[in-house]
């Protein structure tokens, strides 16, 4: 638990940290790019100013300067319209080999929609330098210098959320890796206590075993020695059970039938009279699959166990096998109380459990001993509250 929740401050305080730096890049560019694109407005303003002056030389004009500053704009895509809408020229765009002209006159509207455009009047006596005079003027002509975003503030324009896709992929490998880490953690406990208690239970089974011998030499026709010789045997599969966990048991041929038979006998014979089994699979009796038999017998103890609980003692319990292409189902299905639906993604989680006593484990090492030891997929696949529920076992054939 302690790992847990520290597990789920560090998430919440990545997630905290990712947003607010989000949030810092976004205004910071934003102001960056308000700061740019106000720069670039005025650069345009004065190559605006450049053509002005070019349009209105004459011979004697020296014009080094005017055209520095017009071949100086390597950046900013421009666009240079007559009166009657005739491109005169263009700076900066890639233009496709095809229908030259139309591309350029598309680029010019796209350019003016977003208000992107500085008029240029040209005063046919070329003097008035004043355009709101010349705006009077009859004879007044004028150029339309239109212009857009540089490429390099179109890419500033993304950076951010480059940035911030970024930033949450490192947030989800630093969150998977604590996950990895807490998984590997519980692993390590979870091996650790089966293997300790597969070790102390071995002393007892032996000291068992001795006794039973001595009063089979001495009363070797009493029933109650041959019942308490079936329970040392239980006990030494549950101890065998509990040596397996965390290590990589050996798979063998089994007939699921057989297995099936075993785990149900041994809990209708502790069980209340008033729990019925109805097993659905004779069909399937001699069917072999390739299974690790105590591992697999303590899952299905694990779920019919948990159906008698359930029920509280009453009502019945079906166990049906069906086969496809390429798997063999297993459902085990109850008349009990059903599960919650806020409550059937953490069936399998350590923990949870619905009654007063226990460590809520059963159903996470039943999901561990089906899918990482036998590589198959146990499952809630019904559930309704006061109507039962069904799990379901996915083997591979």
């Amino acid at each position: 638990m302690y790992f847990w929740d520290r597990f789920r401050t560090i998430k919440s305080l990545l997630v905290v940290v990712a947003l607010l730096l989000a949030l810092a890049i976004v205004v910071a560019s934003h102001f960056l790019i308000k700061d740019l694109r106000t720069e670039e407005n005025k650069r345009m303003e004065i190559w605006a100013d450049a053509m002005r002056s070019l349009n209105s030389a004459d011979e004697h004009t020296d014009l080094t300067l005017v055209l520095n500053v017009l071949n100086n704009n390597t950046t900013i895509p421009t666009i240079v319209r007559g009166k009657g809408g005739d491109i005169q020229d263009f700076r900066n765009i890639d233009v496709p080999g095809k229908a030259e002209d139309n591309f350029l006159k598309e680029k010019a509207a796209e350019f003016a929609a977003n208000d992107r455009c500085i008029r240029i009047f040209l005063l046919a006596d070329k003097s008035g330098p004043d355009v709101k005079r010349a705006a009077n003027l009859k004879n007044v002509d004028y150029i339309d210098v239109l212009y857009d975003d540089s490429n390099l503030l179109k890419r500033l324009y993304y950076y951010p959320y480059i940035q911030l896709v970024v930033m949450l992929l490192y947030i989800a490998v630093a969150i998977m890796a604590l996950m990895s880490l807490k998984r590997s953690e519980q692993n390590k406990v979870w091996v650790g206590l089966s293997k300790e208690t597969a070790h102390q239970l071995g002393t007892p089974i032996s000291s068992m075993m001795a006794w039973s011998d001595i009063l089979r030499t001495n009363y070797p026709d009493d029933e109650l020695i041959q019942e308490m010789d079936k329970d040392i045997l239980r006990l030494q599969l549950v101890a065998d059970r509990f040596s397996k966990i965390g290590s990589n048991p050996e798979l063998q041929l089994a007939r699921l039938g057989e297995v099936l038979d075993n785990v149900t006998d041994y809990i209708q014979r502790r069980c209340s009279k008033c729990v019925t089994f109805e097993r659905n699979y004779s069909s399937f009796s001699d069917c072999m699959v390739k299974l690790n038999p105590p591992l697999f017998e303590w899952v299905i103890e694990v779920l019919l166990k948990n159906a008698v609980d359930a029920m509280q003692g009453k009502g019945l319990i079906k166990i049906e096998v069906a086969e496809t292409s390429k798997k063999i189902n297993i459902d085990i299905t109850d008349t009990g109380k059903g599960i919650p639906k806020s409550k059937l993604k953490t069936v399998f989680s350590p923990g949870y459990t619905t009654k007063s006593r226990g460590w809520g484990l059963g159903l996470s090492l039943a999901k561990r001993i089906v899918e990482e030891c036998h590589g198959g997929y146990i499952f809630v696949r019904r559930s309704e509250l006061n109507n039962g529920t069904t799990f379901r076992i996915e083997l591979k054939k």
